[in-house]
């Protein structure tokens, strides 16, 4: 549509469009510059051999075909898969049935609301030291230091007591459920939102239609969360992926291989043998990785939602 502006017509469509675009100069701007660039350096750095200080040897493709066959990160993916596998089910199942509980009328609910949000508030490195002394496993003059320890030795389950940390069969399940306790407040937090915005006037009409609870729950509520739920799924699965600093400060000194996860690999390859080129090859296909699972679900989504 053309506008007649001080003698003269203007298109009002490009007017709009290009202040539009003026708009989101900014943002597009701050992603370029902290997101795109980087990876590209990133990717650039992976075809070098570097130790970080001096000269880069051109390798091309060489830390990548190593990558293909180092089982210990390939371990590390398979650890941080299941640490995501914990979350999306227990995490996420725990965080569903509280905001459940909290959506309706209960007495104290504002206060449980507080509180179960009150873990992801936590700084990580405060909850990976927290937890690393309940499940402590040292003793002193007799008696156990770790509160899950010392709680199993005082109801008369001393056969109980375990080295968490260290054990290999345990470790990685204790990190899964801390993990989960450290996040499980987010999804709360959003699946109680969301669970909010539903129209109570479906539930009110169904009801009339001899629908009980159960029913209510899997032909009301499920559909209209399902696009929270995908929400919630997705970022539980990058934030999993990507857990560090809890299991850093968690098993502090102790990290060994059956503690291992991607961000951790990346990490000792950089800083613990000089292998920036590889450690940024490391990286590239992690994000990769992430990238993919991402517009994955975004796609399974968009398929849930035109059903």
């Amino acid at each position: 549509m053309f506008v007649k502006t001080n003698g003269r017509y203007s298109n009002t469509k490009s007017l709009d469009a290009f202040t539009n675009f003026l708009f989101i100069v900014p943002a597009v701007t701050i992603f370029i510059i902290f997101y795109v660039y980087p990876f590209f350096e990133l990717f650039n750095l992976s075809l070098y051999q570097w130790s970080g200080i001096g000269p880069k040897t051109f390798v091309g493709m060489r830390n990548f075909q190593e990558l293909a066959t180092d089982k210990v990160w390939w371990l590390s993916m398979g650890q941080a898969g299941y640490v995501t596998l914990i979350a999306l089910t227990f995490q996420n199942a725990l965080a569903f049935a509280l905001a459940l509980a909290c959506d309706r009328e209960i007495r104290m609910k504002r206060f449980y609301r507080l509180v179960f949000f009150i873990p992801p508030v936590l700084s990580e490195v405060v909850v990976g030291f927290l937890w690393n002394w309940m499940l402590n496993s040292g003793t002193h003059q007799g008696h156990q230091v770790g509160l899950v320890n010392n709680f199993l030795t005082h109801i008369g389950f001393p056969q109980l007591v375990h080295d968490w940390l260290s054990d290999p069969k345990t470790s990685l399940t204790c990190i899964a459920v801390v993990h989960s306790w450290k996040g499980f407040g987010w999804g709360f937090i959003m699946l109680l939102a969301g669970l909010q915005t539903i129209d109570r006037q479906l539930y009110e009409a169904a009801r009339i239609d001899g629908a009980g609870s159960w029913r209510l729950f899997w032909h009301v509520t499920v559909p209209m969360m399902v696009p929270v739920i995908m929400v919630v799924v997705m970022l539980t699965i990058l934030g999993s992926m990507q857990v560090f600093v809890l299991i850093f400060s968690l098993v502090n000194q102790g990290l060994v291989y059956h503690t291992d996860v991607p961000v951790i690999r990346i990490f000792s390859s950089m800083w613990g043998t000089n292998q920036f080129g590889y450690a940024c090859a490391q990286a590239v296909v992690f994000g990769i990785s992430l990238v993919a699972v991402s517009f994955t679900l975004k796609a399974f989504s968009n398929r849930i939602k035109q059903v």
